[in-house]
């Protein structure tokens, strides 16, 4: 089971196996952070493809909320209730909304959620006037959850315009299904498809469409994945990065070229560069970047390359962090540095439609990072 590093906060997806500790290089960048705003648990972070403002942060509890803000990044009024799912969300300490995210037309919003039963849902819903329809609703994929762990949730439009969803192994404890190697699950893996008007299509070109493998799922873009905790595509050159929560002892950052699918991450069979559990896979891609639990990290909470204008400092570099540490990091050819700025029980970052970066509290503050001064 996972928790806080605090027994009386609430929870994330995080591992108990924690161990205490803290340390990191100091970077060069220094940045500051300006709350905006204090919600019920934020956990997840969008924009519409319409304009900055307002941006929309979901709340695991099931509610998804309109802020609207100004030049400086700071709220202007109350936040606006766009969807309210809570009365089908369950909300065990992985479990909730855990993403969101619009199309790219802007006309309909997308939400990951476990339901009552336990088990992962992406809905559509229609989006018009600031709001989602929930009685036009359409369950677009459901997926069984053995576990009330290891949930994954979260949904990005890449840039080729197609719904990346990350899904957990499904949970307990050293993903005793081997669901990460499994590909007849979607399970332990980042899928990739296109929402159609009957449902959903997986792109001819996803690496088990283009080349078939008996019993593979076609959804599978990546595998071989323990808890992906946020991914993000770089808005410059369309890399992806992928945050992984770990077991034991390593947290981990896996970095790809965005148009290249069939990656295995490795787990179970590893855990980061390690051997966790039975034969190494020959063609296992390695970590960008490692986390020691000996260092204080516990559950790595992934972010987004910095595009924005108002830290030129920390441009082309992956903004990160840990839930447990809460030490915001960014990383740049293979190497990790602290940036100054420290965020309780890190939730998820978000990126505006400035390329400006957001964090996210569990314990409820919302916040911009700005230059440190």
């Amino acid at each position: 089971m996972l928790t806080s590093c605090r027994s009386d906060a609430p929870t994330k997806p995080v591992d108990d196996e924690t161990k205490p500790g803290g340390g990191g290089a100091r970077s060069e960048v220094r940045v500051q952070l300006n709350e905006v705003a204090t919600l019920d648990e934020p956990v997840a972070f969008a924009v519409h493809p319409s304009g900055p403002s307002p941006v929309y942060i979901a709340e695991k509890g099931g509610r998804v909320r309109a802020l609207d803000v100004n030049g400086e990044g700071s709220a202007s009024e109350q936040p606006d209730s766009v969807l309210d799912v809570s009365d089908e969300v369950s909300t065990g300490s992985e479990q909730g909304l855990l993403g969101i995210a619009f199309h790219p037309t802007g006309t309909r919003l997308y939400a990951n959620f476990t339901n009552r039963a336990g088990d992962t849902r992406v809905v559509e819903y229609p989006f018009a006037d600031g709001k989602a329809d929930k009685s036009q609703a359409r369950t677009l994929l459901a997926v069984d959850q053995p576990f009330a762990n290891h949930n994954g949730g979260h949904l990005v439009f890449g840039p080729d315009k197609m719904l990346y969803i990350g899904l957990g192994d499904g949970g307990s404890g050293g993903d005793p299904q081997g669901n990460g190697q499994k590909l007849s699950t979607l399970l332990g893996k980042i899928l990739r498809i296109e929402p159609t008007a009957s449902g959903y299509s997986a792109p001819t070109d996803n690496p088990f469409v283009a080349k078939p493998v008996e019993g593979a799922r076609p959804e599978i873009w990546h595998f071989g994945l323990r808890n992906p905790w946020r991914f993000s595509f770089d808005r410059a050159n369309g890399d992806l990065w992928i945050a992984d929560v770990g077991q034991d002892e390593w947290e981990e950052i896996n970095h790809v070229d965005g148009d290249k699918g069939g990656i295995n991450f490795g787990w179970n069979r590893r855990e980061g560069k390690h051997r966790f559990l039975g034969a190494e896979v020959a063609d296992a891609v390695d970590p960008e970047i490692e986390l020691s639990h000996s260092d204080g990290n516990c559950s790595v909470t992934g972010g987004y390359v910095y595009r924005g204008a108002k830290i030129a400092a920390l441009t082309g570099k992956y903004v990160f962090g840990d839930f447990c540490r809460g030490e915001l990091m960014a990383a740049s050819g293979g190497r990790a540095s602290e940036l100054g700025a420290k965020v309780e029980n890190l939730a998820a970052f978000g990126q505006d439609a400035d390329g400006e970066l957001w964090a996210l509290s569990l314990n409820g503050p919302v916040y911009r990072l700005v230059g440190a001064s």
